[in-house]
């Protein structure tokens, strides 16, 4: 029985340390990608075309991220 109970325990605390992880991943993700909008709502475009091509790099960043990611996971 006592064993059963520090199992349980040892599940739990480890599953609260991983939701705590991923919520801290999505933080640091997040203020990342704030960041870089602030940056590009900063710099003040002088046409939209300008506008247009920040958000396509930004967009590209993004992609090229997620392309990684994915890479990366799945081998």
């Amino acid at each position: 029985m006592v064993s059963m109970d520090s199992s349980n325990a040892f599940i739990k605390e480890y599953q609260e340390r991983f939701e705590k992880k991923i919520k801290e991943n999505e933080i640091n993700l997040l203020e990342h990608w704030k960041a870089q909008l602030d940056k590009i709502a900063s710099m003040r475009p002088d046409s939209i075309a300008s506008l247009q091509m920040q958000i396509t790099k930004m967009a590209e960043m993004m992609a090229n991220r997620i392309k990684v990611l994915k890479k990366e996971y799945n081998g």
